[in-house]
């Protein structure tokens, strides 16, 4: 079991530290452990218990009500407003207690809602890559583990996958034909599927190399396909050198190159000609169209 400081919950659940006191001191919402210097040290549970506290009260169920609720009534409670309320707060709440407990089913039953009532695109960007932002707090705060992250994001890349394999062929008499790879090391690759998945719906040809390709592997390959755009990116600085944008500027010489994720940065200051910034979906869309 993790355990964390009242700071490390304020930045995990959003509930402000002083909230969380006046929850503990007036409600006995948690009751944290004390280290010999008599410094709050909150669990996993607690963690947890707060996040669906947020949720209860996001959706307006006063605190002196759900000081009275058993952790069972509270759990059921946050299940019936998770698949009820599509509000994006709730549902990153509501992904992050799955993660935690390891719940793939309640993932993927909050997923398959999501994208039936949003569409993925929206799910994609209004609930999943605010939830990624919350795991790289969680995994600085050491509230998560590899083994955590990988379990959600899995999940993630099941449901890319899946969409793509169900877009129709595309009818685009004028598609482009678009490279994607992740640098070497870089293992992070839910944004550059969804810019692949974006591609294809956008009824242009998407070579997906996937993660961790090395420089020298992407240019072979490009020698007979022949790409009019490369995308590439990471979210990893550790993951690429600081004269990489240079070489895929050089390796590429005839193509429109964006870089994402870090290397939007990098793309902004190399002002190489061929290399632009992709900071979004959009950005994404407008070279295309």
């Amino acid at each position: 079991m993790e355990l964390y400081s009242i700071k490390d919950l304020d930045k995990l659940s959003g509930v402000k530290a002083h909230t969380i006191r006046v929850w503990e001191r007036r409600y006995r919402i948690v009751k944290p452990q004390r280290t010999e210097t008599n410094r709050r040290r909150y669990g996993d549970d607690d963690l947890r218990k707060i996040i669906n506290v947020s949720i209860l009260r996001r959706n307006g169920i006063k605190i002196s009500e759900i000081a009275k609720y058993t952790p069972e009534q509270i759990e059921e409670k946050v299940s019936f407003i998770s698949m009820s309320v599509f509000h994006p707060d709730t549902q990153i709440d509501s992904l992050v207690v799955a993660m935690t407990r390891r719940d793939e089913k309640a993932a993927n039953d909050l997923l398959v809602r999501l994208i039936m009532n949003r569409g993925l695109e929206q799910t994609m960007e209004t609930v999943v890559f605010p939830f990624m932002k919350r795991i790289g707090v969680m995994w600085h705060t050491g509230a998560t583990d590899i083994g955590s992250e990988h379990f959600i994001t899995n999940i993630f890349r099941q449901k890319l996958f899946a969409a793509i394999d169900n877009l129709p062929p595309s009818a685009n008499p004028v598609r482009r034909k678009v490279l994607m790879f992740l640098p070497e090391n870089e293992l992070h690759e839910i944004g550059l599927l969804f810019f692949h998945y974006l591609v294809r719906k956008e009824g242009h040809d998407s070579l997906y190399l996937g993660q961790t390709t090395p420089l020298v592997s992407a240019i072979e390959v490009n020698r007979t396909w022949n790409a009019d755009i490369i995308v590439t990116g990471t979210l990893t600085a550790e993951t690429v050198e600081d004269e990489f944008p240079a070489l895929v500027s050089k390796a590429f010489p005839k193509q429109k190159i964006l870089l994402a994720g870090l290397l939007a940065h990098s793309a902004v200051k190399a002002k190489q000609k061929n290399i632009l910034p992709l900071f979004s979906s959009d950005d994404l869309k407008a070279l295309l169209r």
